[in-house]
């Protein structure tokens, strides 16, 4: 919440969630942000894909071969990350055209970075592709 109110990036949170948005250390951690986060809650991801109105979605994964830089992120893209546990679903990686599946490297004896870096690494990117503008 924190990273989209600092970037005005939209957050949309899809369930399951590995964390319960009313929990106290949550909402103590957000609290003061989440009044200027435009944070939206799916119930799944079918229900994110029929309810949200995207020009690209690139997906953030182990899996992929082509690296996070090499992407051209443009107004209107979504960026998806998966679980910090156990990445995206493989389905939802299957369904995704190649050059959509990006990948943040890493040293080859590392298994994954935290997700809050992952995404902190790939908003970013992005964000700087399109100068910095909201």
């Amino acid at each position: 919440m924190r990273l989209a109110a600092n970037t005005g990036f939209s957050l949309h949170l899809i369930e399951p969630l590995g964390f319960e948005l009313d929990d106290k250390q949550l909402r103590r951690a957000g609290l003061d942000y989440l009044e200027w986060a435009d944070t939206e809650r799916h119930e799944s991801y079918t229900a994110f894909i029929n309810n949200c109105e995207f020009n690209n979605l690139y997906a953030f994964t182990t899996r992929a071969s082509r690296i996070y830089s090499e992407a051209t992120f443009s107004p209107g893209d979504a960026l998806l990350f998966g679980p910090e546990s156990r990445g995206l679903p493989l389905e939802i990686l299957e369904s995704l055209n190649g050059d959509n599946k990006l990948l943040i490297p890493m040293v080859s004896t590392s298994r994954s970075l935290n997700l809050s870096n992952t995404v902190s690494i790939a908003v970013y990117e992005a964000w700087r592709q399109m100068d910095f503008k909201r």
